[in-house]
This record gives C-alpha cells, structure tokens and sequence, in this order.
C-alpha cells in the first residue's frame, strides 16, 4: 500500500501506528467522499451510486469484518445520514418519493442493497433490477403499509 501511495512504509507507520488506525482513516475518507457525492446527485442516482460503490469497496468492507475491531466512525456516518436526508426531502419535494418514506426506512435499504452487493456476488443485472424494485417501493410506497 505504501508503494501505491508512492511514501516508504515508515510515513505510513508514522500516521497510522496500527492496522485498525489505517482502516478508521480509509473509511472516514470513503464515507467522506460519499457525502461530496450526494451532493451531486438525486437520491436515485445517489443509491445506485453507493450500490455500485459497495461492490466496488468490497476489499475494504472485508478487512474490516475481518480485523475484529470496533472502528468508530459515527460522526462520519451521521454526516452520511444527514446527506441521504436531503437527498430524500428533495426527491419528496418533486414528487419522486411519497411522502411517507422516512430516513430511517431509506438508510436501512441503502444498508441492506449495499450488503447484497457486497457479498451476493451480483452482477449488473442484478444491481438494476433489485434497485429498480426499491426504487418503486420508495415511490408507491402508502402511509401505514410495510
């Protein structure tokens, strides 16, 4: 990783004493970038987006799940949140999501599509057709029904 980075190993010991130091910053930084880019998108692209982004950080996500480690990232995920909120007031504002959809219900099917690409070894057709059944959950979706 050093020599991708184009540093000696020592710089990267020096900023990160440990692997879990490493994997905090990797995913502060990743989650990060997920903010910048919500603000770029509407919240269907946004989605699909970060379904497409979970496949594609499938290395990370293992290492962590495999290094036992309770890595706190709260604040960097609540920056999250509050982006994908947004994105939802937004997308209810122009009548693309009934006004029923609340954050909690979106994160947990953002969590669970990006789960599924992760480690359901999906492919694009998969990514679209599960994505387009959310998407019109998120749009016909009526007060009081599950």
């Amino acid at each position: 990783m050093a020599r991708r980075a184009g540093v000696a190993i020592g710089t990267v010991f020096r900023h990160f004493p440990t692997k879990d130091d490493l994997l905090a910053a990797i995913m502060k930084r990743l989650l990060a970038h997920l903010v910048e880019e919500a603000g770029k998108h509407d919240l269907f692209t946004f989605f699909a987006h970060m379904v497409a982004q979970a496949a594609a950080k499938k290395t990370v996500v293992d290492l962590l799940a495999g290094s036992g480690v309770d890595i706190r990232l709260a604040d960097a995920v609540g920056l999250l949140e509050e982006a994908v909120g947004r994105l939802l007031e937004q997308a209810q504002a122009a009548r693309a999501v009934a006004t029923s959809v609340r954050l909690p219900e979106v994160m947990a099917l953002l969590a669970s599509v990006c789960q599924g690409a992760l480690h359901g070894g999906w492919g694009e057709q998969l990514q679209a057709r599960t994505l387009a059944v959310v998407f019109a959950g998120l749009e016909r979706s009526q007060p009081g029904s599950c």
